[in-house]
C-alpha cells in the first residue's frame, strides 16, 4: 500500500524525523491498526521520492520503540500495544448527548427495516453459472465500451418483460440501463433541459428528493387518500410531477384508476408536461390483480417510466431501466449521445440470461411466497395492538404502516421500542423539511414497520418486544 505523508523541508525537522512521526502519531490515533502490513521501505522510498536509507532509518526507530515489528521475508508490521491510550491519559472523545443515550438502551436485537430483503432464498448457484457460461465464451468483446443506452439483448428482455409484467407500451430504442435509479434521475436533467419545477407529494422517497432537488426547483405538493392532487399541480405550476401511482413509498397508497387519469390529462394540456412514474416494488402484490403501470394507459407520450432490479433480485445488481417517449429520446439522442453506459456488458449479459431463461420469473413467483407467508403473519401479530394503532398500506411492498390512535409522540413510541432492542421507522424521516403535510400525518404519529428482512421467527419476537414496550 501506499502512504501519504506530507514531507517539508527547511522546516528544522529531518525527513526520517517527519516519516517517524508520522507513522507513530497513525498508530497512536487508530488509524494503522495491530498487524497491519506497513509498505516496504523500497516502495515508500519510491512514493515519496526520498532515498531508501530515509525510510530505513524511520522504520527502526519505529522497531526500537516497540510500534512496529520485522517479519523475515514478509515486512514491517504494526505491533499491538495495549491500553496506549490509557496509559498516556488521552482523554476518549464524547459522543452527543443523544448517542450516549443511544448506546445506553438495549441492543438492536430486530430491525423492521422498510428497505431490507432476503437474500437466503437468492439462487446464488444459478447467477454463479450463468456468469461462468458468460465469461467461457473467451468473448473480448464483453471488456469493450458498449451501447450507451445498454446492450441491445438486454434491453429486448426488459421490453417483453414489462409488457408482460407491467403492461408498458415501449420499444427496446427508448430503454436506458444505468446502474441504479440515482443515475438514471441524474440523467434526466440533461433531458429535460432548462428550469424544470418538479412537483413531489410528501412525504415522499427522500432519496429521489434530494437527487431531483439537486438539478430541479421541487413543488411540494397536496395528497390524499388517492395520492397526489392534480389541482395541487396546476397551483404549484409544476412542469414535471414525480409519482409513485403502483405502491407510494412511504404511504403505502395505490393510486386508483381515476386520479391516475387526472394526471394523465393533467400533462396532456400542455407541452413539456411530464410524469415521472417511480415503479417502486410494483412486483410485490399479495392480493387482487397485479395494477398495471400508468405508462400503460399513456397515449400520447407524457410518462417517463423508472423501475430497478434492486429490489427484485439484489441491491448490489445496481441495474435500473428508464424508458422515454419518443420526444425524449430524441433530446437524449442528441444531448447525451456521448455519455457511456454505466452498467459492464458482463452484468448486463448476466442479468439478461436470468431472465431470458426464466430464472427471474421463478425466484420473482418464490419471493412472493415468502412476502406474502411474513406479511399475513405480521398482520397476525400486531392485531393485539388495534386499540393503540391503525393499520394501513397492507397487500402490497414490504412494510406496513401503523398510525397512532392516540396522543403518543412518534419520537416516545421509537424510544420504548429501542429500549427493548427493537428498531421501527417514523414517518417523520421521510418529510420534506419546510413544507406542510396531509392532516392524517400531522395530528398522529405514524411508524413504518418493514418485514422484507425478517424471518419468521424474528418478526414474532420483535412483535413479542414490541408488546412490552408500547402496551405493557
Amino acid at each position: 500500500m501506499d502512504m501519504t505523508i506530507e514531507l517539508r523541508t527547511g522546516g528544522g525537522k529531518r525527513l526520517y524525523e517527519q516519516i517517524y512521526e508520522h507513522i507513530r502519531q497513525e498508530i497512536r490515533e487508530g488509524k494503522l491498526l495491530a498487524g497491519e502490513r506497513l509498505p516496504s521501505t523500497r516502495s515508500l522510498a519510491e512514493y515519496l521520492q526520498v532515498a531508501r536509507s530515509t525510510v530505513d532509518t524511520a522504520y527502526e526507530q519505529l522497531q526500537s520503540e516497540g510500534y512496529i515489528e520485522s517479519r523475515p521475508y514478509r515486512g514491517y508490521f504494526v505491533c499491538k500495544i495495549e491500553e496506549l491510550f490509557q496509559m498516556e491519559g488521552t482523554k476518549a472523545p464524547t459522543a452527543p448527548k443523544e448517542q450516549r443515550h443511544a448506546a445506553e438502551t438495549a441492543p438492536i436485537s430486530c430491525d423492521f427495516s422498510p428497505n431490507a430483503i432476503e437474500m437466503g432464498a437468492f439462487p446464488f448457484n444459478v447467477w454463479m453459472r450463468l456468469t461462468r457460461n458468460i465469461l467461457s465464451g473467451s468473448d473480448s468483446r464483453l471488456f469493450s465500451q458498449g451501447e450507451p443506452q445498454g446492450e441491445p439483448q438486454l434491453r429486448e428482455t426488459i421490453c417483453k418483460y414489462l409488457h408482460a409484467s407491467r403492461g408498458v407500451e415501449c420499444v427496446p430504442e427508448q430503454i436506458i440501463v444505468g446502474a441504479g435509479n440515482d443515475y438514471l434521475l441524474l440523467l434526466l436533467e440533461k433531458i429535460l433541459g432548462g428550469p424544470v419545477r418538479i412537483a413531489m407529494e410528501n412525504p415522499t422517497y427522500k432519496r429521489a428528493y434530494h437527487i431531483l432537488s439537486s438539478f430541479a426547483e421541487i413543488a411540494v405538493v397536496d395528497m390524499d387518500r388517492s395520492g397526489m392532487l392534480t389541482a395541487s399541480l396546476e397551483k404549484e405550476k409544476a412542469d414535471v410531477a414525480y409519482v409513485m401511482p403502483s405502491h407510494q413509498f412511504p404511504t403505502g397508497i395505490v393510486m386508483p384508476i381515476g386520479r391516475r387519469t387526472e394526471l394523465l390529462n393533467w400533462a396532456n394540456a400542455a407541452e413539456n408536461r411530464y410524469l415521472i412514474e417511480d415503479d417502486y416494488d410494483s412486483e410485490f402484490r399479495y392480493r387482487g390483480k397485479p395494477i398495471p403501470s400508468l405508462q400503460a394507459s399513456d397515449r400520447h407520450g407524457k410518462v417517463i417510466y423508472i423501475g430497478t432490479f434492486s429490489k427484485a433480485i439484489a441491491p448490489a445488481i445496481r441495474i435500473s431501466y428508464m424508458v422515454l417517449p419518443f420526444d425524449l429520446l430524441e433530446r437524449y439522442q442528441r444531448n447525451c449521445y456521448f455519455y457511456s453506459s454505466t452498467v459492464s456488458r458482463i452484468d448486463q449479459g448476466i442479468l439478461n440470461e436470468f431472465i431470458r431463461n426464466g430464472h427471474f420469473e421463478r425466484y420473482l413467483n418464490k419471493m412472493r411466497k415468502i412476502y406474502r407467508a411474513r406479511h399475513e403473519l405480521l398482520l397476525e401479530e400486531l392485531q393485539a395492538f388495534g386499540g393503540l394503532f391503525r393499520i394501513s398500506g397492507e397487500n402490497a411492498g414490504l412494510h406496513l404502516l401503523l398510525t397512532a390512535r392516540g396522543k403518543t409522540t412518534e419520537k416516545e413510541f421509537l424510544q420504548k421500542a429501542l429500549d427493548q432492542g427493537v428498531k421501527v421507522y417514523g414517518m417523520s424521516d421521510y418529510h420534506i423539511a419546510g413544507a406542510d403535510l396531509p392532516k392524517t400525518f400531522r395530528e398522529s404519529a405514524t411508524l413504518l414497520i418493514g418485514y422484507g428482512g425478517l424471518d419468521e421467527e424474528r418478526i414474532k419476537e420483535g412483535t413479542r418486544l414490541l408488546k412490552k414496550a408500547w402496551l405493557y
